[in-house]
Parts: C-alpha cells; sequence; structure tokens
C-alpha cells in the first residue's frame, strides 16, 4: 500500500524547494531503462547472417524466434501495466531488465535451433515485454498531470536511443570476435540499469510526498479526464473496475470493458500494422535485405541506427504535436507517410548507399514510433485511469502484428529469394492504417452505443 500524499501548504511547500520536480528524475531513469532494454530490439536483424553461417538455420526458423519475441513483448504489456499498479513500477522493471540480461547472455550457449527460441524468445520477450511501451505510459499518468504527450514522446524515444547506442557496437562485435560478443554486450546493457532503477525509480509521488507534476494542490494524484475527454461515464468504468488485488484479472477485466468500445478495436488495428511495419518487417529484415542487394552488413546496421537517431526527434515532436493536435489526425499522417517509403524502398536497396536511401531513412525514422504518444492520449482520453492497461493490450496487438510480419517476410525470403512482395504489402497495410486512423469514431452516437466510451477529439 502507497500512503497518499498529505496535499496541505506544507506539501505544496515541500514541492516548491525542488528545484527539479521529482517526476523529471524518475523519468530520467525510465528513460535510462528503456535505453538499457533496447538492446535486443538491435540484435536480430545484425545476428540473423552470422547464426546462419554458423548453424545452416534458414531465415524462417530465426524469424521464428523473433516471432515469439515479439508476441511474448506485447501480450506481456498489458498484465505488466498491471503489475506495477500492483506491486510497484520499480520491482517490475527490475525483475524486467535482469530477465532480458539473463536470456541475452544464455544467448551465448546455444548450438539448437529450439535453444534460440527459447532465449531470443521466451525469456526476452517477457523481459521486453515488462518494459514495453506501456512503461512510458504508466511513467507518465502516475507521474505528470500536464505534459504528458511530451513525457510519452521522450521515452519512446529511449527504446530508439537504445538502438542508436547499441547497433553500431553489435554489428561490430557481430563481425569481429562474433555474434557472441554482441549478445554479451546486449546483457550487459540491460544489467547495468538495475542499480539505478532500484536506487531512483520511485513508484508514486506519494512516495516522496509531492503531486504529480503540474498538478494542483487539491490534486492527491492524477485524475480521470473529465469533461471532453473520458467524462462522467470514464469515473463511472474506474469506479467499476475491479480491486488492485489480482493484477491478471484486473488487465483482462480492463480488456472485457474495452472490448466493448469500438475505438478499442481501431487503435488496435492501427497499431498492429505499425508494429508490422516496424519491428516485424524493418526491425528484423532490413539488415538481410540490404545484405542479398550487396551492402555490407555494418552499412546496413548504420543505416538503421541513423533511423534511431531520427527516431528520437521523431517521436518528441510527436509528443509535443499530440499536446495541441488532434491525435487521430496525426495517426492518419503519420501512417502515410510510412506506406510511401515502403512503396519506393525496393527501388532504393543496391550495394552502396545513395541519397534517396538517405532520404528514405530519414523520413522513415521521424515516422518510426511517432504513432505512441497520439495513440496513448486516445487511450487516456477514453478510458480515463484505465488508459494505461489498456494501452498495454493495443501494444499487445502491436507485436502480434509485428511477429506476423517477422514471420511471414522470411517466409516470403524463402519462397522468393526477395523482399519485395513483403515490402509492397507492408504499404498497402500503412494506408488501411491511415483510413482506419482518419475515420475513428467521434461523434456521440459512439456515447450512446457504447456507455462507457467518450468521443475522440
Amino acid at each position: 500500500m502507497h500512503k497518499e500524499p498529505n496535499v496541505t501548504e506544507g506539501t505544496v511547500g515541500e514541492q516548491q524547494r525542488h528545484r527539479i520536480h521529482p517526476a523529471w528524475i524518475v523519468a530520467a531513469v525510465a528513460f535510462l531503462a528503456l535505453v538499457g532494454a533496447a538492446g535486443f530490439r538491435a540484435a536480430p536483424g545484425v545476428l540473423m547472417v552470422p547464426l546462419q553461417q554458423e548453424f545452416g538455420w534458414s531465415t524462417t526458423v530465426l524469424s521464428g524466434a523473433v516471432s515469439i519475441n515479439l508476441v511474448l513483448f506485447g501480450l506481456t504489456a498489458p498484465f505488466a501495466a498491471a503489475l506495477m499498479e500492483r506491486f510497484g513500477i520499480r520491482k517490475v522493471t527490475a525483475l524486467a531488465l535482469c530477465l532480458i540480461g539473463l536470456g541475452s547472455a544464455l544467448t551465448v550457449l546455444v548450438n539448437q535451433s529450439w535453444q534460440i527460441l527459447l532465449t531470443w524468445g521466451v525469456l526476452i520477450g517477457l523481459g521486453t515485454g515488462s518494459m514495453a511501451l506501456v512503461f512510458a505510459a504508466t511513467i507518465a499518468n502516475t507521474w505528470f498531470a500536464k505534459s504528458r504527450g511530451l513525457v510519452i514522446g521522450i521515452l519512446t524515444a529511449g527504446s530508439a536511443a537504445g538502438q542508436l547506442v547499441f547497433l553500431p557496437f553489435i554489428a561490430v562485435l557481430a563481425q569481429d570476435p562474433g555474434w557472441r560478443g554482441a549478445s554479451l554486450l546486449i546483457a550487459a546493457g540491460a544489467l547495468a540499469v538495475v542499480p539505478l532503477v532500484l536506487r531512483w525509480l520511485k513508484n508514486s509521488p506519494a512516495d516522496v510526498g509531492v503531486l504529480p507534476y503540474g498538478a494542483e494542490p487539491t490534486q492527491a494524484e492524477p485524475t480521470h479526464p473529465k469533461s471532453g475527454e473520458a467524462g462522467a461515464s470514464a469515473e463511472r468504468m474506474t469506479a467499476a473496475g475491479p480491486p488492485r488485488v489480482n493484477a491478471a484479472v484486473q488487465a483482462l477485466q480492463v480488456l472485457k470493458r474495452a472490448s466493448k468500445v469500438r475505438t478499442f478495436w481501431a487503435l488496435a488495428a492501427g497499431f498492429a500494422i505499425c508494429g508490422a511495419t516496424t519491428n516485424g518487417l524493418i526491425g528484423t529484415h532490413f539488415i538481410p535485405s540490404a545484405h542479398d542487394h550487396g551492402m555490407p552488413e555494418t552499412t546496413a546496421a548504420g543505416l538503421l541506427a541513423v533511423v534511431g537517431i531520427f527516431d528520437i526527434v521523431g517521436t518528441i515532436a510527436s509528443g509535443w504535436l499530440t499536446d495541441r493536435f488532434n491525435p487521430k489526425v496525426l495517426l492518419a499522417v503519420y501512417y502515410q507517410f510510412r506506406g510511401l517509403g515502403l512503396l519506393v524502398l525496393p527501388l532504393l536497396l543496391g550495394s552502396s548507399v545513395q541519397p534517396s536511401m538517405v532520404v528514405f531513412v530519414v523520413v522513415y525514422g521521424l515516422d518510426w514510433v511517432a504513432t505512441v504518444p497520439p495513440t496513448a492520449a486516445i487511450c487516456r482520453r477514453v478510458f480515463g485511469d484505465d488508459g494505461s492497461v489498456v494501452f498495454g493490450w493495443v501494444f499487445a496487438a502491436h507485436q502480434l502484428g509485428a511477429a506476423a510480419a517477422a514471420v511471414l517476410a522470411g517466409v516470403i525470403r524463402d519462397a522468393t529469394g526477395h523482399y519485395t512482395y513483403a515490402w509492397i504489402g507492408a504499404a498497402a497495410m500503412c494506408t488501411i492504417a491511415a483510413v482506419i486512423s482518419a475515420t475513428m469514431r467521434k461523434d456521440a452516437a459512439l456515447r450512446e452505443r457504447d456507455p462507457v466510451a467518450a468521443p475522440v477529439k
């Protein structure tokens, strides 16, 4: 049980004495935790070719390991959000980082294909799932009463920063001394953050006797959205929620309520396509595809690192835009731009890096996870205090889409000898996601049909 902050003049005065609000310290540690957890996100594309060369495993087998990882990554997220509410953010985050470190370290011992399914797939999947993007939404909703979109954008950029930090080193180590050294680097990166998490990642503002950043003195904790967001219906939804006793039951009951809202399915469908066209396709298969065209793996890895640089810029900018503009319009624009990029990618791949490829990398980087802040914002507006767990379920759809794309692209590559059909199919899916987002219900009819829903403004 966390004690509630005593909202008195003394408490407000204590907040005023903080030159830096504790929320920003928590956000900084959360950012570093996401960087440490992101090492594996950069690994499969780089390590796939060395593993194939050493063990003779097919692209489909290795894609299957990535697929298991992505499925668990997604399905763990909503339960992790509930566990964070039940046991605290700090404990769940530290355990997740330990699982990532253990899974990556054990990878150096594999010599059978089922073992890579266990390490890459199960252990790292469970760990990264507990450190999924729902972690960013939980931190923002717990510690911040304003600037939530910006904070989610900054924290989401932590994963991109992790890719930027790890990817060039993983690519170099995969060449010399080999992929095992790269796996140990990932393990070290995850475990190095654990002491910072245990020391500085507080569970709630009540733990340090302050209010959430930007909260009014009359607020004891972040409140549900009021009129114009989730309204009284969201308050009834939260009030009807289960006691915070069993995290699994809580997550499932939130899913049951959310599944009655059409907006949930629109967000889930769009985010499934988002995952398919980022983690599943580009993140897993861009480097092998570039290798097929004669491009050195280190060069292709460098291009993905540049994606990571512009991902940071694009995600933070998207958070800023989400605080100011209609999030569903932003989603439609992001998805359509991504589709255009994928459509021309087969024409850009070659043995060397041309200026047109640099343009693609920049644009795709700006758009990579720019979808996260507006998606999280809609979850918060529609579902109130259940928004973090609902976002966890939406993120599960993201990873299921990524898993399907990772396997399907591998099958296409083995069957045809190239990835062209995978890129074109992904471009078509992005157009579908843009239409879904642009036509997301926003009128009063939705509230009448789904009493727990609110209009998406």
